[in-house]
C-alpha cells in the first residue's frame, strides 16, 4: 500500500470533475471561518469599542467598551443565527435542492447580513447583521458537507468533506489577517473593510454554483432517473451509457427504495432505530468539537491574549490560525490513510494533554516564560484539533445517513453544531472574567473544562464511532445494519447488493438486511444450476433435431 492517494484501478471513469468540484463548494467554508474570525479582532478596536459603547469603561485599560454582557451578545447571537439556519437548511435542500440552496443562502440571506453589519454604527443594527449573516452561514454549513458526500467518490470522500474544513481554517487565517490590517485606523474602515470583504467570498461561490451540476443522490431521490445519469456522468467523465454508471446509479436508487420500504422519513422517523442512533453519533459528535474549546481561541483569542499580558495580542492571534491552516493539510491525508477512528482517537488524546498542560502552568505560574509556554502549547493544540477533529467530525458526519433522512438529520447534527458554539460564545465571557456576581474569573483554569471534554472525546470515540472508510454510502447503511459495535467496525467488508436485495420483494419492515440478503443468495445459487440446465438441454437436442 502507497503513500499517495490513488483512484482504485478497477474503477472506471475520471475521479478529477468530482474532486475539483467538491474542493469548489468547499470554498463556502470560507464563508463560516471568515464571519467567525472576524468579530475577536474587531471586538479588540479601540475605534469600534468607542463608537459602540454605551458608556461601560473596561477595567483592564481605562478605555471606553462594550461590556461583558454586550460582548456575549454580539458574538453569541451569530451562532444562534447558524443554529435556526442549519435547521432551515432540510426543508432546503429537499425542496429546491443542494445546488439553489447553496446559491440562495450565500447570495441573499448571508449579504443581508453583511449589508446590515456595514453600516450599523449602534449595537442593535450590528446586533440583527450577525444574527441573519449567521442564519446563512449555518444554512451553509449544513448544504457544503451535504453536497461534497453525494457527489465525491467513495475511495477519496474524506479528504473532499474535510476540506470544508480546511476552508473555514483559511477564512479565520483570512480574518486575522485583515483585522491586523486595519486595526489601527482611526474611522469606521477599522471594522466596516473586514465586514464588508465577506462580499467577495459569497460572489464568488454563488456565481460557481451556477455551473455546478445537482448532485445525482438529490435527482434520484425527487425521481429524476435522467438527470442523475446526466449529473454522474459528468462527476464521473463517463458516458452515460456506460455500464458502471449504470450499475452505479442501479444501486443509488434501490438502496433509496430499500431504505423507503423499510420506513417513512419524517423527523419522527430520524430518532429511531438505527436511525436514531446515528443520529445521536452525528450530533454527540459535533457538540463535543465545540466543547474542545477551540472557537473560545477563536472568537476570544485576541481578547485571552491581551488580559493575559501578551505584548501583541493580534500577532499571537495570527500565529494561531496559521497553525490552524498548516495542520489541516496532514488530516486530509491521515483521514484516508489512517481511517477516521484512530484519527479521531489520536486527536482527542493529543488535546487533551495539551489543554491540561496550558491550564496548570497559567493558574500556577505568572511570566514571561510561562505565556510562551501557553502559546506553544496553545499551537500544538490546534494541531491535533485541525488535523483531527476539525476537518473529520464533517466527514463522518456526512456519511452517516441514509438518502431518505440524510438533509434532515445533517442539519440536526450541524443544529448541534451551532448550539455549542452559541452556548460556548455566549458563557465564555462570564466563565473568564471577573466583574462580580454571576462571573466565575476563571481565566486560563477555562481550560480545565476544555481537557475535561477532550478526555469524553476519547471514550466518544471508542465506543461510538465506526469506521467508514472505503465505503459508499450505501454501503455505510448495511455497516449499521450489520454490526452492532462501533470497535467491530475496521474489519467490516461489504457483501450486499441493494439492486439483488431489490429483486427479492419480501418485506423489509420485518426481516433483517442480513436475512434479505441470505434470501437474495439462495435464489441467485438456485438460478445459476438452472440457467446450467437449460444450456445442456440446448446443447443436446440439437443432434436430435439434426
Amino acid at each position: 500500500m502507497g503513500i499517495m492517494l490513488k483512484k482504485p484501478k478497477d474503477v472506471p471513469g475520471s475521479a478529477a470533475p468530482a474532486i475539483m468540484i467538491g474542493l469548489f463548494v468547499a470554498f463556502g467554508g470560507i464563508l463560516f471561518g471568515y464571519d467567525t474570525g472576524t468579530i475577536g479582532g474587531i471586538l479588540a478596536m479601540k475605534y469600534w469599542r468607542e463608537t459602540f459603547s454605551t458608556g461601560f469603561i473596561n477595567p483592564e485599560d481605562g478605555l471606553l467598551d462594550v461590556s461583558p454582557s454586550q460582548s456575549s451578545q454580539i458574538v453569541s447571537i451569530l451562532s444562534a443565527g447558524t443554529f435556526f439556519g442549519a435547521l432551515a437548511a432540510s426543508p432546503m435542500a429537499d425542496m429546491l435542492g443542494r445546488r439553489w440552496g447553496l446559491i440562495i443562502s450565500s447570495g441573499i440571506v448571508f449579504n443581508l447580513g453583511v449589508i446590515l453589519q456595514t453600516v450599523a454604527v449602534d449595537i442593535p443594527l450590528f446586533t440583527a447583521g450577525r444574527f441573519f449573516a449567521g442564519f446563512g452561514v449555518g444554512l451553509v454549513s449544513a448544504l457544503i458537507p451535504l453536497y461534497q458526500s453525494e457527489t465525491a467518490p467513495k475511495w477519496i470522500r474524506g479528504t473532499v468533506v474535510g476540506s470544508y474544513q480546511l476552508a473555514i481554517t483559511i477564512g479565520l487565517f483570512l480574518a486575522s489577517i485583515v483585522n491586523n490590517s486595519t486595526k489601527d485606523r482611526d474611522d469606521t474602515g477599522s471594522y466596516r473593510i473586514p465586514v464588508a470583504v465577506q462580499f467577495a467570498w459569497s460572489i464568488i461561490l454563488v456565481f460557481g454554483m451556477l455551473l455546478l451540476p445537482e448532485t445525482p443522490r438529490f435527482c434520484i431521490k425527487q425521481g429524476k432517473h435522467d438527470k442523475a445519469a446526466k449529473a454522474l456522468s459528468r462527476l464521473r467523465r463517463l458516458d452515460i451509457t456506460h455500464p458502471a454508471l449504470i450499475e452505479e446509479l442501479a444501486e443509488i436508487e434501490a438502496n433509496h427504495n430499500y431504505e423507503l420500504s423499510i420506513g417513512k422519513a419524517t423527523y419522527i422517523d430520524c430518532f429511531r432505530g438505527t436511525l436514531g442512533k446515528r443520529l445521536a453519533t452525528g450530533c454527540g459528535l459535533q457538540a463535543l468539537q465545540q466543547l474542545t474549546g477551540v472557537n473560545f481561541i477563536f472568537y476570544y483569542g485576541t481578547q485571552f491574549f491581551q488580559d493575559s499580558g501578551f505584548d501583541n495580542p493580534f500577532i499571537s492571534s495570527l500565529i494561531t490560525n496559521v497553525v490552524n491552516v498548516v495542520s489541516t493539510f496532514p488530516g486530509l491525508y491521515m483521514v484516508e490513510k489512517w481511517g477516521r477512528r484512530p484519527l479521531l482517537l489520536f486527536g482527542a488524546i493529543g488535546m487533551c494533554v495539551c489543554q491540561f498542560i496550558i491550564a496548570i502552568v497559567g493558574s500556577t505560574t505568572g511570566s514571561t516564560v510561562s505565556n510562551k509556554v501557553m502559546i506553544a502549547f496553545v499551537c500544538i493544540y490546534i494541531f491535533f484539533f485541525a488535523c483531527s477533529w476539525g476537518p473529520v467530525a464533517w466527514v463522518v458526519t456526512g456519511e452517516l445517513f441514509p438518502l431518505k433522512v440524510r438533509a434532515k438529520s445533517l442539519s440536526m447534527t450541524t443544529a448541534t453544531n451551532w448550539l455549542l458554539n452559541w452556548a460556548i460564545a455566549y458563557s465564555t465571557p462570564y466563565m473568564v472574567k471577573g466583574g462580580g456576581p454571576g462571573y466565575a474569573n476563571l481565566k486560563t483554569k477555562v481550560f480545565y473544562v476544555w481537557g475535561s471534554f477532550c478526555f469524553v472525546c476519547i471514550a466518544f470515540t471508542y465506543f461510538l464511532i465506526y469506521e467508514t472508510k472505503g465505503l459508499t454510502l450505501e454501503q455505510v447503511d448495511e455497516l449499521y445494519a450489520k454490526v452492532n459495535r462501533a470497535w467491530h467496525s475496521k474489519g467490516f467488508v461489504p457483501t450486499v447488493s441493494f439492486a439483488e436485495v431489490s429483486d427479492v420483494g419480501v418485506d423489509a419492515r420485518h426481516q433483517s438486511l442480513a436475512d434479505i440478503e441470505a434470501v437474495a443468495y439462495r435464489r441467485k445459487s438456485s438460478v445459476a444450476p438452472q440457467q446450467l440446465d437449460s444450456s445442456e438441454k440446448g446443447s443436446n437436442s440439437i443432434p436430435e433435431k439434426l
